[in-house]
């Protein structure tokens, strides 16, 4: 996350993400209220980004001048989302996304190269599979992922009996200049209110089989998803232009 005193030109804004040339950049400006983010994937903005936000929370909470133990992100797109810090982790408030069933695009089949049991839509399409086998053979074409009228694409399923986790999930982004996302917090608005629904449960452990991997607790309240995981730092340096 890069946090600045104001908003740079977006062409700068964008450049630093190519730049940094990870799934997503997170920019903060401060407001009396908290905090105004936005986030850039290496080629576009995004309108909602859950692991940008956060590690962007994880650096807030490090400033030593910030002594609250919720932040306040002003977003363009999704209005104010709130993140606690509770023991060892942090707690984000994120809106939940609308999916209904629908015919899958000869695309979205072809691209993924395995068709899935069905297929449901919303702000992504969301491809559901019998295993976690599934979900790892999946090799897609980007290019053909890149066509869908969509922001990306989810695949998920239910986790082994002898996994701790409810269910496994990947994201793949390639509009967005993102092949694969390592873990995607708002792919989860989606998956949360699915499988809640599967399982007739509320609360939820995640498990993003990306190659880096990645698990996040999820509960289903109201209209609202509370997503829960954990950072730790890995680099600090200054941006020089």
């Amino acid at each position: 996350m890069v946090p600045l005193d104001s908003w740079l030109d977006d062409k700068l804004l964008q450049s630093i993400a190519l730049e940094n040339n990870l799934s997503e950049t997170s920019f903060i400006v401060p407001k009396s209220s908290g905090y105004e983010i936005r986030w850039f994937t290496p080629s576009s903005e995004i309108g909602l980004c859950g692991h940008a936000t956060l590690a962007t929370a994880y650096v807030v909470f490090s400033f030593p001048d910030y002594k609250s133990k919720t932040i306040k992100f002003e977003s363009r797109s999704n209005g104010v989302l709130s993140v606690k810090h509770e023991g060892d982790f942090l707690s984000m408030d994120f809106p939940s996304e609308n999916l209904e069933a629908c015919d899958p695009p000869d695309n979205l089949i072809s691209g993924l190269g395995i068709k899935p049991k069905s297929v449901f839509v919303g702000l992504d399409y969301l491809a559901v599979y019998d295993s976690l086998g599934d979900i790892l053979a999946l090799n897609p074409d980007q290019h053909k992922l890149q066509k869908l009228d969509r922001r990306g694409v989810i695949v998920t399923a239910s986790a082994p009996s002898e996994s701790p986790a409810d269910f496994v999930s990947r994201f793949f982004c390639p509009k967005y200049g993102v092949p694969e996302d390592p873990v995607c917090g708002s792919a989860h608005c989606m998956l949360t209110p699915y499988w809640a629904s599967k399982m007739n449960k509320l609360d939820l452990l995640a498990h993003q089989v990306s190659k880096r991997g990645g698990e996040i607790h999820c509960r289903l309240i109201e209209d609202r998803v509370e997503l829960k995981g954990q950072a730790v730092q890995y680099l600090k340096g200054r941006i020089k232009f």
